[in-house]
């Protein structure tokens, strides 16, 4: 068993044990290797300037891929295997890169704080770009994408995007031509499969390979905080709102990677990211797959997880509504084996799990909705991306000639935790599909829930959204016949 992490950084290898591997990515870079390109302002994966390359071993392991990350978000020793870039690292031949020189031409600097953010940002569109079998051309829609995560306070944008759409894709030099990948894959092949246990002054983690030997260390160290992707571990570990004394980090457990469709169900395994969720939905579930899309910026969908938002357990988490109307259910695994949970059972109360000390998520099972089925999702915040919601809800139901049929409600962000529906399901079924009985389902569903008032929205505006997106939903799935005689 190691006790240290591997890694490199922009080519260079380093061996990472004791204190350090404490550290955030972000303050290792910056205090221990001088790497001040990257910088830090908000330290919770919002703003982006702190955004770096991360590059693991690709699933067929004979490469890296590499993704963007808020490196404020990443700790060290969820960073085992891997081959981090810096800006500093980008450059060609000891010159800026065709996209930093591109920044300098357009002025797309001015104070130059969130620059390196935004330069990496953009770097990784034309990393994903050139992996197109076809012909690339960015457009300015795909620029504004990218950039979601970054924040700029100087500029209003329109420089650094006319710098990006100011590349011409073939000048742009890809990393695994800057970091011919050779090295990394031997030495990564050489050690993913080994367990790793660090310990510091007063925390330790372990980082298994298989499910057993991490159920086995949860079973002993019952406070253990898991971290996968760790976009909001690390968020709470850097506001100091948690200390833990043990880590299991699950980032090479095998197995857990899986995604795959069986029949008319999903299994989506426990370190599947967001972004790879978002890509696999874009055809089947569209629904879905924007929700995934504003869930966050890039850098937060590349490293966030669906098992992470699950365990979690807020009552505001985006994917919920749609896990509890699909019926969606968690197979968790223990010292007594596996075990299947409902999604909308799994939770006692305010962010708790009916799971037992030793139990860990492994896999989500999610059934598809059938082609009968009318589907709507809804994330209502402040701004489309990168940000908390305010309600969120889901409504599935299906049609039997103008009769309701079937009817699932779920909302989020009106108790403590995502409510089911069910006297708004009894009262919908059997119903006509009219105008009138989704106006009377929304009075229904404002005396199920029990919202309160918070800095992101009153208990009334709350009550008024349970009622709203029920109408919202008819003038939606209507058909246009029927709109048309209101």
């Amino acid at each position: 068993m190691r006790d240290f992490v591997l890694l490199y950084v922009n080519g260079v290898e380093y061996r990472v044990g004791g204190e350090d591997a404490f550290m955030s990515l972000s303050d290792y870079l910056r205090y221990s290797l001088s790497k001040c390109g990257t910088k830090v302002v908000c330290a919770e994966g919002d703003c982006g300037a702190c955004t770096v390359f991360l590059g693991r071993l690709n699933a067929a392991k004979s490469g890296i891929e590499y993704i963007p990350v808020n490196a404020c978000i990443q700790y060290m020793y969820q960073l085992d295997c891997t081959h981090i870039v810096t800006v500093e690292g980008l450059k060609v031949d000891g010159d800026l890169n065709r996209i930093q020189q591109s920044m300098v031409d357009c002025h797309g600097a001015q104070c130059g704080y969130c620059t390196p953010g935004f330069i990496v940002a953009m770097c990784s569109l034309f990393e994903q770009c050139d992996k197109s079998e076809k012909p690339c051309s960015v457009t300015r829609q795909d620029v504004s994408d990218a950039l979601t995560g970054n924040l700029c306070r100087c500029t209003g944008y329109e420089a650094i995007i006319k710098a990006a759409m100011s590349v011409d894709e073939k000048e742009y030099k890809r990393l695994e031509n800057l970091y011919p990948p050779q090295t990394f894959v031997a030495a990564f092949k050489k050690h993913h499969e080994e367990p790793v246990l660090v310990k510091g002054d007063e925390a330790e983690f372990f980082k298994p390979t298989d499910v057993k030997s991490a159920v086995e260390y949860k079973s002993k160290n019952s406070g253990a905080v898991i971290v996968s992707g760790g976009t909001d571990v690390c968020v709470n570990l850097n506001k100091g709102r948690i200390e833990p004394r043990n880590v299991l980090v699950l980032t090479h457990v095998a197995g857990l990677e899986e995604l795959k469709s069986s029949g008319d169900t999903v299994e989506v395994g426990a370190r599947v990211t967001l972004r790879r969720l978002e890509e696999f939905f874009q055809k089947s579930l569209p629904e879905f797959h924007h929700i995934l899309w504003i869930f966050g910026s890039p850098q937060i969908r590349y490293a966030g997880t669906l098992a992470g938002n699950i365990a979690n357990g807020s009552p505001i988490a985006d994917s919920l509504p749609f896990l509890f109307v699909s019926g969606a259910e968690v197979e968790v695994a223990g010292l007594k084996g596996e075990r299947r949970i409902k999604v909308n059972q799994l939770y006692s109360g305010y962010r708790k799990m009916v799971l037992t000390d030793d139990e860990i998520i492994v896999r989500v099972h999610i059934p598809l909705p059938s082609k009968a089925t009318k589907l709507k999702l809804y994330k209502v915040s402040k701004r489309e991306h990168l940000d908390i919601s305010s309600f969120t809800a889901a409504i599935s139901l299906e049609r039997n000639g103008d009769k309701i049929a079937n009817a699932q409600v779920a909302y989020g962000g009106v108790a403590a935790v995502v409510l089911k529906l069910a006297k708004t399901e009894e009262f919908l079924n059997g119903k006509a599909f009219t105008l009138e009985t989704f106006r009377e389902a929304g009075e229904v569903a404002m005396k199920e829930i029990t919202p309160i008032s918070d800095v992101r929205g009153s208990k009334d505006y709350r009550l008024q959204l349970a009622a709203n997106i029920m109408e919202k939903f008819y003038f939606e799935t209507a058909e246009e016949k029927e709109l048309v005689c209101l």
